[in-house]
This record gives C-alpha cells, sequence and structure tokens, in this order.
C-alpha cells in the first residue's frame, strides 16, 4: 500500500472511464465517488471497482454517452431515468432535485430506474447534510439472497443509508448492505482459496456453508445473524419493492451479476428521499434532540457516533494522501493510457 494525491488519482481514473467510452461528466462524477470511499476507508467501494467499470463500458454492459433525464415528476417526487448508464450523475441529479424539492415541499422523493452500481450509498447523501436535511438512499443489487425459506438467490444486498446532520459537528452517517457480511469478502476468500466462517453464506442447496466458492455459486444470508432471520429477509424484500415495484427497473433475479466483465445490461433502481426538519418540529428543535441522543450516546466510552470513523480518516486522506496497493495505482496507469502503456 502507499499514498496518492486524490487528484492525481481522479485525473488518471476520469481519464481511464473517458477512454473506455464515457462521457467526461460520467468520467468524474464516477471517479470522485470511487475516490471518496477510498478516503473513507471503504476499500471495497473505490477504485478497485474501476477496472471493472472499465471492462463494463469497453464490452457494452454499460452505456457510457448518455444523460441521465427526468421522465416524471410532481411537486415532492421524481423519476430519473439513469438509461442504463452510469449511476453517479442519474444520484447526484436525484439529490440536487430532492434538496430543492424539499426546501419547497418540506419532503422529495427521487426514484432513478434503469441504474447501475453506485458505489458507497452514503456518498450521494452527503450534500443533504450540507443543506441542513435529513437524507435517506437504498437501492437493489443483483440477485444473492434468497427468500427466507428458499434457495434460489432473487434479492440483492441491497444497501441502506442515512445522514442526520449537526448543529456544530459532523453528521450521524449510517451505510451498510442487508446481507450478514458483504459479498465482497466472500469473494475475496474465493480468490485467496480461504474458508469462511459459517453463517457468512448458503449453498445452491441452501445449506451453510464455508466454502466461498459454494457462497458464490449459492446465495448470501440475510443480516440477522447465524443463517440469517425471517425479519433479516423482510427488510431486504422491502428494499427490492422500493427500488424496483417503484420505479420500473429489474429485480435483483433479473440482473447479471456485477463481478461478470461482459454480459448483459443491469436495471437497478435506487431511492433518495430527503426532509427538511424545518417542516416538520423545526430545525432547532430537531438539532437539540440530535444533541441530547449523541450526548446520551457518548455518554459511554466505548460508543462511537456512526460515520466518525469514516470521516476522521477522510481528513488523514485528505491531508496525507489516499492509501490503495501499488499494484492498483499502476493498473490505473495503465489504463490511462491510450497506448497501454503506463502513463
Amino acid at each position: 500500500m502507499a499514498l496518492y494525491l486524490a487528484e492525481e488519482l481522479l485525473v488518471l481514473a476520469a481519464r481511464a472511464l473517458t477512454l473506455a467510452g464515457a462521457s467526461s461528466a460520467a468520467a468524474e462524477a464516477t471517479a470522485r465517488a470511487l475516490i471518496a470511499a477510498d478516503e473513507q476507508g471503504i476499500s471495497s467501494h473505490g477504485l478497485a471497482h474501476l477496472p471493472l467499470y472499465v471492462a463494463h463500458l469497453r464490452n457494452g454492459r454499460v452505456r457510457g454517452d448518455v444523460v441521465p433525464v427526468i421522465v416524471r415528476k410532481k411537486a415532492a417526487a421524481i423519476l430519473i431515468d439513469a438509461q442504463q448508464g452510469m449511476a453517479y450523475e442519474a444520484c447526484a441529479l436525484a439529490i440536487r432535485e430532492c434538496i430543492a424539492r424539499a426546501a419547497a415541499n418540506g419532503v422529495a422523493y427521487a426514484a432513478v430506474t434503469n441504474s447501475n452500481h453506485n458505489g458507497m450509498t452514503s456518498y450521494h447523501l452527503e450534500p443533504v447534510a450540507d443543506a441542513g436535511m435529513v437524507g435517506i438512499a437504498f437501492g437493489n443489487s443483483p440477485g444473492a439472497i434468497n427468500a427466507w425459506g428458499g434457495k434460489r438467490p432473487l434479492f440483492g444486498t441491497n444497501p441502506v443509508a442515512a445522514i442526520f446532520p449537526r448543529r456544530y459537528t459532523d453528521p450521524v452517517v449510517i451505510d451498510l448492505s442487508l446481507s450478514e457480511v458483504a459479498r465482497g469478502k466472500v469473494l475475496v476468500a474465493a480468490r485467496e482459496g480461504k474458508a469462511i466462517p459459517e453463517g457468512w453464506a448458503l449453498d445452491k442447496e441452501g445449506n451453510p456453508t464455508t466454502d466461498p466458492k459454494a457462497g458464490m455459486e449459492g446465495s448470501m444470508v440475510p443480516m440477522g445473524g447465524g443463517t440469517g432471520s425471517a425479519k433479516g429477509s423482510m427488510l431486504v424484500l422491502t428494499i427490492e419493492l422500493l427500488s424496483v415495484a417503484l420505479t420500473g427497473a429489474a429485480f435483483g433475479f433479473e440482473n447479471e451479476s456485477f463481478f461478470n466483465e461482459s454480459g448483459s445490461m443491469v436495471r437497478l433502481g435506487q431511492g433518495f428521499l430527503v426532509i427538511d426538519p424545518a417542516a416538520l418540529a423545526g430545525r432547532e428543535i430537531f438539532l437539540d434532540r440530535m444533541e441530547t441522543i449523541a450526548a446520551a450516546m457518548l455518554e459511554d466510552d466505548a460508543v462511537r457516533l456512526p460515520g466518525q470513523r469514516r470521516i476522521a480518516l477522510r481528513e488523514i486522506a485528505r491531508r496525507d494522501g489516499v492509501d490503495i496497493p501499488d499494484a492498483l495505482y499502476k493498473q490505473l496507469r495503465t489504463l490511462a493510457e491510450p497506448t497501454g502503456t503506463p502513463a
């Protein structure tokens, strides 16, 4: 691992995406989001994804030349069509619209259809907290979790994030997927030939497995411990329905895996809800209540507010540089060079 300036990584990542067929706007939005994840120590959603994004662009799994468009709208609700392009521009448009519409109406909801992998979900909500509002985001992903009692992976691991601003300090940030562990951990174990703990995944027959390859061929265990829980499965289903039934996107089982470099385009759905505290109890009461719960939580020395570690790591990265593997940096330089040799 080594430290690299975010500005250099942004240039390399954006150039690699542009060379693969992305528009300059889509490339920059995507590169910024990936670097933000690495800055916060979430490497599973960072630049490690860029070679796969490049392959998707080159192989026609994602359209790089499209612009997201609003296809339906009312005062406090809109539907955005990402047109099977990269997700980041569509998510940014959703957030801009939500902030403006929540300021006017107190609440706003933006749904995105025909979308793609949108990285670290909480990243998209940062402007919401900057605007002094509360934000919730979620989306579906390719099939990885079976319905409770079933064997077939129908639903995605379906990330959920929320952000709550505070008066004088950093917001509370919650970000999680709804599987017991991230699927990327099982993939890494499979690549390294290591066993996984029981309770992470099930094989194709629906049995608990410690074999990561069997787990990748089977399904992930929903959050809830052990072999999952009916409650965890119902939460996964809730997010699947909100992401797809309301947007016209494709369910998890109707999308091919992100990890395939070639194949059909994915058509995911995402949702963003923004609430203006001024429309309810009032901004000052909301902020007072936030400080009350934060103080109560921090009375226990072992408690850390959600998102504080990520924010601290981001400050370090912006001061000292972004920590990524040397091999990944070399790969970025190669992808950013038209001739295929390092820049």
